[in-house]
C-alpha cells in the first residue's frame, strides 16, 4: 500500500488531487493564476470544500482567463453573489476580480506571472524533507515576501499562509513528507523554469 501525506485521509478527490496534481510545479501563467485565487477563496474553509467546487469556479470565473475577470463588472458580482455552486464572498469575489487586473499589470511589466512568482525561489523547486505534516510550517520568509511583494502591486486575499498554501500545491516547494511516495516523484518533476 502506497504511503501518503496524511492531510489527504481517504476521500477519492483528494487522494486523486494529492496523487496527481499537488506539488507538481506549475509553470502556466493562467494556471497559476487560478490555483491562487482558489486559495484566497479557501480561507477559512477546507481545501477539500474548494476542490469539490472547483469546476463550478472555473465555469463562473471564466476559466480564470485573466482578462476577462478583469472585466467583470457589479452586475457579474451580483450574478456570482447569488451563484450557490460557488463560495458566495463579496470580498473574496472582488478580489480576484482586482487580482486579475493587478495580474495583467505584472504581465505587462515582467517576464510573466510565472516567472515572477518563481523568481521568489530561483527558479527551482525547494525541496524540504519534513518527516512529519506537523513539522510543515503554515508560512515562510518566502511567503512572506512573496506575500507582500503580491500586495504590493494590488493583489488581496494573498496574506503569507494563503501563499505558501499556493507554492505547496503549485510545487514552488515540494513538502510531501519523506516517507510519501510522491515526494521522490515530484522532486524528479522539479526544475529550472527557464533554460
Amino acid at each position: 500500500m502506497k504511503k501518503r501525506c496524511v492531510w489527504c485521509g481517504d476521500d477519492p478527490l483528494y487522494v486523486d488531487y494529492h496523487d496527481q496534481e499537488w506539488g507538481v510545479p506549475e509553470r502556466d501563467d493562467r494556471a497559476l493564476f487560478e490555483k491562487l485565487m482558489l486559495d484566497g477563496f479557501q480561507a477559512g474553509l477546507s481545501w477539500i470544500t474548494i476542490l469539490r467546487k472547483r469546476e463550478n469556479f472555473r465555469r463562473a470565473f471564466e476559466n480564470f482567463n485573466p482578462e476577462k475577470v478583469a472585466s467583470f463588472n457589479k452586475k457579474k458580482v451580483s450574478l456570482l453573489l447569488r451563484d450557490a455552486s460557488i463560495i458566495r464572498h463579496r470580498g473574496k469575489i472582488e478580489a480576484t476580480i482586482t487580482n486579475a487586473q493587478a495580474y495583467l499589470k505584472i504581465q505587462e511589466t515582467t517576464d510573466g506571472f510565472a516567472t515572477f512568482l518563481w523568481d521568489f525561489v530561483d527558479g527551482k523547486t525547494l525541496q524540504n524533507k519534513w518527516k512529519d505534516t506537523n513539522d510543515v510550517p503554515a508560512q515562510t520568509p518566502m511567503s512572506e515576501a512573496m506575500s507582500k511583494e503580491l500586495k504590493r502591486r494590488g493583489f488581496k486575499f494573498c496574506g503569507p499562509t494563503i501563499v505558501y498554501a499556493f507554492a505547496q500545491a503549485s510545487g514552488l516547494v515540494n513538502d510531501h513528507t519523506t516517507q510519501c511516495f510522491r515526494h521522490k516523484e515530484c522532486k524528479r518533476l522539479s526544475g529550472k523554469v527557464r533554460s
